[in-house]
């Protein structure tokens, strides 16, 4: 499967932030990597997320400097009512967290690529276990051959569905995503609203932008709105400021809507030279905030794991340290979604007296589980 006495090849599938990441990892241990786009450009557009501690940890050792892109802020550390109550303030205690905008993060892990590694408008027909890709590019196909292919296409992975098995599981939410034109709300403060069945994030970005969410149940997958920015307005139009604002300054074209899925857990990564990472590996509802941060913590691991030359056994060393990390994170990802989908009075009762009465210790205790953790290191 390769030695590291000639160079060793890798294709990846997709470059979303997962797909980059793991190519600067691969670079940075002398690896020759490929990156099949199927989109004619390669970019990542529309919202923002919280780069969590283990995150920040995982892009140093990557040698990425993303902090002049960020704010630095706490994740659902302020909680309110729909009303405008404070449930819970921010406190020293919290975990702090680094805003950014999607497209930001993305042009930083581009920036360390060259062109030729990069291929849009490539379209993936098959992967073969033994390291085998045809692409069809400008309406022709092609065969492409490495040492390893890594699968980071997504939650809709073509690799894992043909390869594996995991369909994308509908968690019966939906969310409209959107980031505000420069200044136009400015200043907001981060926040997270809950109301039944209902909530809604608040988000700073750099140059006075704000990243908003507005997340709902949903009885039903691929539901259309002929105006989205109409439709979360009359859902949460009459919510405390800033968010009718927030959603009212937005372009109606620019308002993402998304149902929110993800897959059951998988027994292995690995299948023979093609690996899964990313999403496309274990893709998990947002409510921890971990989903991006979880591909470049998977990017970091794999680097490390092949460092040694020995593809096979990298392999193995990388599957079982993932699956071990990231399957209890989905699974407590899912029970949160159980937890703030279910619009009972009592229910939110709950929620709302437990978001109140919780001590800061324990409370930071919960939020920090998933982000105290240490990356390895990669070879200088």
């Amino acid at each position: 499967m390769g030695t590291r006495e000639e160079t060793s090849t890798a294709l990846i599938i997709g470059a979303g932030i997962g797909g980059l990441a793991a190519a600067v990892g691969l670079r940075r241990i002398g690896w020759s990597v490929t990156v099949l786009e199927r989109a004619p450009i390669i970019a990542e557009v529309g919202a923002g997320l919280t780069l969590w501690p283990n995150a920040e940890r995982a892009l140093d050792v990557l040698g990425l400097d993303v902090e002049p892109r960020t704010i630095p802020t706490v994740s659902r550390g302020n909680l309110r009512t729909p009303s405008g109550r404070w449930l819970r303030r921010s406190h020293s205690e919290d975990v702090g967290v680094l805003a950014i905008h999607r497209a930001d993060l993305h042009d930083v892990l581009r920036k360390e690529l060259s062109e030729a590694a990069l291929h849009t408008d490539a379209e993936v027909v098959s992967v073969s276990p033994k390291g085998v890709v045809v692409c069809r590019t400008a309406g022709e196909e092609h065969e492409l051959s490495a040492d390893l292919v890594i699968a980071a296409d997504g939650v809709n992975s073509i690799t894992r569905r043909s390869l594996w098995s995991g369909d994308p599981v509908f968690q019966h939410r939906t969310v409209w995503r959107g980031v505000t034109p420069s200044g136009s709300v400015w200043p907001v403060q981060e926040s997270l609203t809950l109301g039944r069945g209902v909530q809604v994030g608040v988000l700073p970005l750099p140059n006075e932008r704000v990243y908003w969410f507005v997340m709902v149940n949903a009885d039903r997958p691929n539901q259309l709105y002929a105006d989205d920015r109409r439709e979360v307005l009359n859902r949460v139009g009459d919510w405390h400021h800033p968010i009718p604002a927030l959603i009212a300054t937005t372009p109606e074209d620019q308002v993402l809507h998304n149902d929110i899925v993800d897959i059951d857990p998988l027994p292995t990564f690995v299948n023979d030279r093609v690996v899964l990472l990313g999403d496309a590996a274990h893709a998990m509802p947002p409510d921890l905030g971990q989903g991006a941060c979880q591909a470049i913590e998977d990017a970091v691991v794999l680097a490390a794991c092949l460092a040694s030359g020995d593809v096979a056994d990298g392999l193995k060393r990388y599957d079982e340290q993932r699956r071990a990390r990231v399957h209890p994170m989905a699974e407590a990802a899912r029970a949160s979604v159980r937890r703030t989908s279910n619009t009972s009075r009592l229910a939110h009762l709950g929620v709302s007296v437990a978001a109140r009465l919780i001590p800061p210790a324990a409370w930071r205790k919960a939020t920090a589980q998933w982000s105290d953790w240490t990356p390895p290191r990669l070879p200088n």
